[in-house]
Protein backbone atom coordinates (compact mmCIF):
# COMPACT_ATOMS: atom_id res chain seq x y z
CA UNK A 1 0.00 0.00 0.00
CA UNK A 2 2.91 2.52 0.91
CA UNK A 3 5.06 1.63 -2.48
CA UNK A 4 1.41 2.75 -4.13
CA UNK A 5 0.97 5.38 -2.55
CA UNK A 6 4.80 6.71 -3.04
CA UNK A 7 4.59 5.73 -6.61
CA UNK A 8 1.22 7.72 -6.92
CA UNK A 9 3.27 10.62 -5.46
CA UNK A 10 5.67 10.51 -7.73
CA UNK A 11 3.64 10.47 -10.74
CA UNK A 12 1.60 13.63 -9.21
CA UNK A 13 4.98 15.40 -8.71
CA UNK A 14 6.46 15.00 -12.49
CA UNK A 15 3.60 15.83 -13.60
CA UNK A 16 3.57 19.33 -11.95
CA UNK A 17 7.46 19.61 -12.90
CA UNK A 18 5.80 19.00 -16.51
CA UNK A 19 2.72 22.07 -16.05
CA UNK A 20 5.72 24.13 -14.47
CA UNK A 21 8.32 23.70 -17.50
CA UNK A 22 5.18 24.25 -20.29
CA UNK A 23 4.15 27.13 -18.66
CA UNK A 24 6.34 29.30 -21.00
CA UNK A 25 5.32 27.44 -24.05
CA UNK A 26 1.16 28.01 -22.86
CA UNK A 27 2.51 31.94 -22.40
CA UNK A 28 3.96 31.80 -26.33
CA UNK A 29 0.86 30.35 -27.35
CA UNK A 30 -1.12 32.85 -26.19
CA UNK A 31 -1.05 35.36 -29.07
CA UNK A 32 -0.73 32.86 -31.51
CA UNK A 33 -4.14 31.56 -30.17
CA UNK A 34 -6.21 34.64 -29.55
CA UNK A 35 -5.32 35.48 -33.36
CA UNK A 36 -5.94 32.09 -34.41
CA UNK A 37 -9.60 32.65 -32.67
CA UNK A 38 -9.88 35.95 -34.75
CA UNK A 39 -9.37 34.59 -38.01
CA UNK A 40 -11.43 31.72 -37.40
CA UNK A 41 -14.18 34.16 -36.75
CA UNK A 42 -13.08 36.24 -39.97
CA UNK A 43 -13.23 33.25 -42.07
CA UNK A 44 -16.76 31.98 -41.41
CA UNK A 45 -16.48 29.49 -38.38
CA UNK A 46 -18.79 29.52 -35.37
CA UNK A 47 -17.42 29.94 -32.00
CA UNK A 48 -17.61 26.28 -31.14
CA UNK A 49 -16.02 25.22 -34.40
CA UNK A 50 -13.05 27.45 -33.98
CA UNK A 51 -12.85 25.95 -30.29
CA UNK A 52 -13.26 22.09 -31.30
CA UNK A 53 -11.09 22.87 -34.33
CA UNK A 54 -8.36 23.84 -31.78
CA UNK A 55 -9.17 20.71 -29.27
CA UNK A 56 -9.42 17.63 -31.98
CA UNK A 57 -6.58 19.03 -34.17
CA UNK A 58 -4.21 21.20 -31.95
CA UNK A 59 -1.54 21.96 -34.33
CA UNK A 60 -1.05 25.99 -35.05
CA UNK A 61 -0.02 25.73 -38.58
CA UNK A 62 -2.02 22.99 -39.53
CA UNK A 63 -4.88 24.98 -38.34
CA UNK A 64 -3.80 28.66 -39.88
CA UNK A 65 -3.08 26.32 -43.39
CA UNK A 66 -6.87 25.04 -42.87
CA UNK A 67 -8.58 28.78 -42.60
CA UNK A 68 -6.62 29.43 -45.62
CA UNK A 69 -7.85 26.46 -47.35
CA UNK A 70 -11.09 27.25 -46.11
CA UNK A 71 -11.12 30.82 -47.36
CA UNK A 72 -9.89 29.74 -51.29
CA UNK A 73 -13.06 27.44 -51.03
CA UNK A 74 -11.30 23.86 -50.56
CA UNK A 75 -13.02 20.72 -50.01
CA UNK A 76 -12.54 18.56 -46.37
CA UNK A 77 -10.65 15.67 -48.42
CA UNK A 78 -8.24 18.45 -49.38
CA UNK A 79 -7.44 20.03 -46.42
CA UNK A 80 -7.14 16.51 -44.28
CA UNK A 81 -4.79 15.08 -46.84
CA UNK A 82 -2.48 18.76 -46.35
CA UNK A 83 -2.93 18.73 -42.68
CA UNK A 84 -1.34 14.79 -42.81
CA UNK A 85 1.55 15.65 -45.10
CA UNK A 86 2.09 18.56 -42.43
CA UNK A 87 2.09 17.06 -39.74
CA UNK A 88 4.09 14.30 -40.52
CA UNK A 89 6.66 15.27 -38.54
CA UNK A 90 4.90 14.20 -35.65
CA UNK A 91 5.67 10.70 -36.41
CA UNK A 92 9.15 11.06 -36.04
CA UNK A 93 8.88 13.21 -33.15
CA UNK A 94 7.05 10.76 -31.55
CA UNK A 95 9.07 7.73 -32.37
CA UNK A 96 12.10 9.77 -31.06
CA UNK A 97 10.53 10.72 -27.50
CA UNK A 98 8.72 7.54 -26.96
CA UNK A 99 13.07 5.85 -27.80
CA UNK A 100 13.87 8.32 -24.50
CA UNK A 101 10.29 8.03 -22.31
CA UNK A 102 10.02 5.23 -19.86
CA UNK A 103 7.45 2.39 -20.47
CA UNK A 104 4.04 2.96 -19.77
CA UNK A 105 0.28 2.54 -20.37
CA UNK A 106 -0.86 2.51 -24.30
CA UNK A 107 -3.18 5.05 -23.04
CA UNK A 108 -0.74 7.40 -21.52
CA UNK A 109 1.39 6.62 -24.66
CA UNK A 110 -1.34 7.73 -26.70
CA UNK A 111 -2.44 10.88 -24.74
CA UNK A 112 1.24 12.27 -24.72
CA UNK A 113 1.22 11.21 -28.43
CA UNK A 114 -1.72 13.54 -29.28
CA UNK A 115 -0.35 16.23 -26.99
CA UNK A 116 3.30 16.25 -28.76
CA UNK A 117 3.89 19.43 -30.79
CA UNK A 118 7.37 20.70 -31.56
CA UNK A 119 7.26 23.42 -28.81
CA UNK A 120 6.14 20.04 -26.49
CA UNK A 121 8.60 18.28 -27.78
CA UNK A 122 11.51 20.54 -27.67
CA UNK A 123 10.93 21.05 -23.65
CA UNK A 124 10.27 17.16 -22.92
CA UNK A 125 13.37 16.40 -24.77
CA UNK A 126 15.27 18.50 -22.02
CA UNK A 127 14.86 15.83 -19.49
CA UNK A 128 17.32 13.13 -18.73
CA UNK A 129 16.23 9.38 -20.16
CA UNK A 130 14.27 7.73 -19.41
CA UNK A 131 11.82 10.84 -19.58
CA UNK A 132 8.90 10.62 -17.26
CA UNK A 133 5.77 10.19 -19.34
CA UNK A 134 3.65 12.03 -16.37
CA UNK A 135 6.61 14.58 -16.94
CA UNK A 136 5.63 14.96 -20.77
CA UNK A 137 1.78 15.24 -19.88
CA UNK A 138 1.93 17.62 -17.94
CA UNK A 139 3.87 20.02 -20.52
CA UNK A 140 1.51 19.32 -23.11
CA UNK A 141 -1.79 19.74 -20.73
CA UNK A 142 -0.61 23.17 -20.10
CA UNK A 143 0.06 23.79 -23.35
CA UNK A 144 -3.23 22.35 -24.56
CA UNK A 145 -5.28 24.01 -22.18
CA UNK A 146 -3.63 27.58 -23.54
CA UNK A 147 -3.78 27.25 -27.32
CA UNK A 148 -7.58 25.89 -26.48
CA UNK A 149 -8.59 28.64 -24.02
CA UNK A 150 -7.32 31.09 -26.15
CA UNK A 151 -8.53 30.06 -29.07
CA UNK A 152 -11.86 30.58 -27.46
CA UNK A 153 -10.79 34.64 -26.40
CA UNK A 154 -9.23 35.22 -29.32
CA UNK A 155 -12.98 34.39 -31.57
CA UNK A 156 -15.09 36.05 -28.53
CA UNK A 157 -12.95 39.08 -28.32
CA UNK A 158 -13.68 39.82 -32.10
CA UNK A 159 -17.40 39.98 -30.98
CA UNK A 160 -16.56 43.20 -29.44
CA UNK A 161 -14.25 44.35 -32.26
CA UNK A 162 -15.76 46.67 -35.72
CA UNK A 163 -17.22 44.67 -38.35
CA UNK A 164 -14.57 45.96 -40.74
CA UNK A 165 -11.84 45.17 -38.29
CA UNK A 166 -12.94 41.45 -38.30
CA UNK A 167 -13.72 41.45 -41.38
CA UNK A 168 -9.98 42.70 -42.47
CA UNK A 169 -8.30 40.24 -39.94
CA UNK A 170 -8.36 37.92 -42.78
CA UNK A 171 -5.00 39.47 -44.47
CA UNK A 172 -3.48 38.69 -40.78
CA UNK A 173 -3.27 35.08 -41.95
CA UNK A 174 -1.16 36.28 -45.02
CA UNK A 175 0.63 38.67 -43.20
CA UNK A 176 1.62 35.89 -40.73
CA UNK A 177 3.15 33.15 -43.30
CA UNK A 178 5.28 36.23 -44.69
CA UNK A 179 6.04 36.58 -41.33
CA UNK A 180 7.26 32.81 -40.98
CA UNK A 181 8.73 33.12 -44.08
CA UNK A 182 11.10 35.76 -43.91
CA UNK A 183 13.37 34.19 -41.28
CA UNK A 184 13.65 30.88 -43.62
CA UNK A 185 14.29 33.32 -46.73
CA UNK A 186 17.35 35.36 -44.56
CA UNK A 187 19.08 31.71 -43.44
CA UNK A 188 18.72 29.57 -46.76
CA UNK A 189 17.60 32.40 -49.22
CA UNK A 190 18.56 30.33 -52.34
CA UNK A 191 16.77 27.46 -51.51
CA UNK A 192 13.63 28.85 -50.16
CA UNK A 193 13.42 31.15 -53.70
CA UNK A 194 13.88 28.06 -55.68
CA UNK A 195 11.69 25.85 -54.34
CA UNK A 196 9.10 28.46 -54.62
CA UNK A 197 9.51 29.60 -58.26
CA UNK A 198 9.25 25.20 -59.17
CA UNK A 199 6.08 25.45 -56.44
CA UNK A 200 4.97 28.51 -58.56
CA UNK A 201 5.52 26.86 -61.98
CA UNK A 202 4.07 23.40 -60.73
CA UNK A 203 0.80 24.85 -59.22
CA UNK A 204 -0.13 27.08 -62.84
CA UNK A 205 0.02 24.06 -64.75
CA UNK A 206 -2.06 21.82 -62.06
CA UNK A 207 -4.24 24.12 -61.51
CA UNK A 208 -5.42 23.86 -64.97
CA UNK A 209 -7.49 20.60 -64.38
CA UNK A 210 -7.04 20.50 -60.11
CA UNK A 211 -8.86 22.45 -57.77
CA UNK A 212 -6.86 25.14 -56.11
CA UNK A 213 -5.80 23.16 -52.76
CA UNK A 214 -4.79 19.65 -54.68
CA UNK A 215 -2.88 22.24 -57.02
CA UNK A 216 -1.44 23.79 -54.35
CA UNK A 217 -0.14 20.81 -52.78
CA UNK A 218 0.91 18.75 -55.94
CA UNK A 219 2.81 21.37 -56.76
CA UNK A 220 4.60 21.57 -52.87
CA UNK A 221 5.07 17.84 -53.14
CA UNK A 222 6.43 17.93 -56.55
CA UNK A 223 8.48 21.19 -56.06
CA UNK A 224 10.18 19.34 -53.18
CA UNK A 225 11.31 16.15 -55.09
CA UNK A 226 12.67 18.28 -57.96
CA UNK A 227 14.22 19.99 -56.25
CA UNK A 228 15.97 17.41 -54.03
CA UNK A 229 16.50 15.01 -56.76
CA UNK A 230 18.51 17.90 -58.64
CA UNK A 231 20.43 19.05 -55.75
CA UNK A 232 21.72 15.27 -54.95
CA UNK A 233 22.93 14.95 -58.75
CA UNK A 234 24.82 17.94 -58.17
CA UNK A 235 26.14 16.82 -54.89
CA UNK A 236 27.79 13.90 -56.74
CA UNK A 237 28.94 15.39 -59.95
CA UNK A 238 31.13 17.26 -57.05
CA UNK A 239 32.39 14.70 -54.90
CA UNK A 240 33.48 13.12 -58.80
Amino acid sequence: MESAETLDSTEINWFRRGIAAGIPIAFGYMPVAVTFGLLAGATGLSGIEAVLMSMLVFAGAAQYMALSMMALGSGAAEIITATFILNFRHLLMSASIRERAESGSKLNRALYGFLLTDEVFAVSSTSEAPIRTHYITGVGMIAYGSWVGFTGIGYFAGSFLPELLTESMAIALYALFIALLIPSVKKEGKVVIRLAFLGAVFNAVFQLWLSTGWSLMSATILAVIVYEGIDQKVIRRRKT
